[in-house]
């Protein structure tokens, strides 16, 4: 790709790898700091030329097609806020030249904004300068642990895009639910609507004006021994949560709606529950994205990957599984 020049016109060939993008999408990214609607303005203009000829905001690049851009003022990223984003490498579950996964800790974003300044995808790159692309395929809610693709190719991202379109790959959680579950394997077939809080806050509520969301319950465990009932506590249930959609915080409100809230969730949880269980240790959401199974983006390979549960999780489970050896 040529470099950009502010004082003059510049021409870019487009890659492989930039292939597919809109056209004001592509420029948003290597143009920083430039507003879309003043990107759209000059494209419409006839400013920038595709292969020499006008183009529309939502064109369509090729890998081979020459873009010229005209000299552009663009705006200075602050050095200072550059600097605050630490470079970061997370624990590696699986990588090759297409395709990172990580296994994601509790407690960090998936990526800036919403009044968090950076996470994982900015630590990872600031970590890897050379690294030419590297692209978030999903998300993962800041306070649940577990597996998170990154492509390192544009072709792996489009692939995946594609791919969780059609209920691919699988994704298996665990979760604690604070309650009694009835059947130890069960669906829940429940539209969930989102909406933004008053503080800016996305939540989600069951609501037949939502998105069609399903996911598939199994009991791994379940405790109702002396030791809850010394916290406070009846009962909590171990299970494993499989996606067959991938709605914002889906596990979490569906287990709320079987009347078995995660436990430690601070938005659709029991809070006095949450408060007996920090006495147990519990000082997180208990939710992990636990396995994905996928066929590799560009090979087809079948992946089977799994992410243990975090030490703080497994002890937990330890202590209610043997409460005798505890006390």
């Amino acid at each position: 790709m040529s470099t950009i020049s502010k004082d003059s016109v510049s021409h870019i060939l487009i890659g492989s790898e930039e292939a597919g993008q809109r056209l004001d999408n592509y420029l948003i990214k290597i143009l920083k700091g430039v507003p879309k609607s003043h990107l759209q303005r000059i494209i419409r203009s006839g400013e920038i030329r595709l292969n020499k000829k006008r183009a529309k905001p939502d064109s369509r690049i090729a890998a081979g097609d020459v873009l010229r851009i005209p000299p552009i003022r663009t705006a200075e990223k602050p050095p200072a806020r550059t600097a605050a984003v630490p470079a970061r490498e997370f624990d590696i579950v699986y990588e090759d030249e297409a395709l990172l996964v990580i296994d994601k800790p509790a407690g960090v974003a998936v990526h800036g904004g919403s009044g968090v300044s950076f996470g994982v995808i900015e630590q990872l790159r600031r970590a890897r300068p050379e690294a030419k692309y590297l692209e978030l395929v999903h998300r993962l809610d800041k306070d649940t642990s577990g597996l998170l693709m990154i492509a390192k190719k544009r072709s792996a991202l489009v692939k995946l895009h594609e791919m969780i379109r059609n209920d691919h790959p699988k994704k298996i959680y665990t979760a604690l639910g604070v309650g009694k579950l009835p059947n130890d394997r069960f669906h829940v077939r429940l539209p969930l609507f989102k909406y933004t809080g008053a503080q800016g806050e996305k939540i989600v509520r069951v609501g037949e004006d939502g998105q069609a969301a399903h996911t598939v319950f199994r009991v791994l465990n379940r405790f109702s021994d002396g030791l809850l009932h010394q916290v406070g506590l009846s009962a909590l249930t171990l299970v494993e949560a499989t996606l067959k959609t991938g709605r914002t915080h889906q596990i979490r409100v569906h287990l709320q709606s079987q009347n078995c809230p995660i436990a430690g969730d601070e938005r659709y949880g029991d809070y006095q529950a949450n408060r007996r269980l920090q006495k147990l240790g519990l000082k997180r959401m208990f939710l992990h994205a636990s396995e994905l199974h996928l066929d590799h983006p560009l090979s087809g390979e079948k992946l089977v990957l799994k992410a243990p549960l975090p030490q703080e999780l497994q002890q937990l489970v330890l202590i209610l599984s043997h409460p005798k050896a505890e006390h």
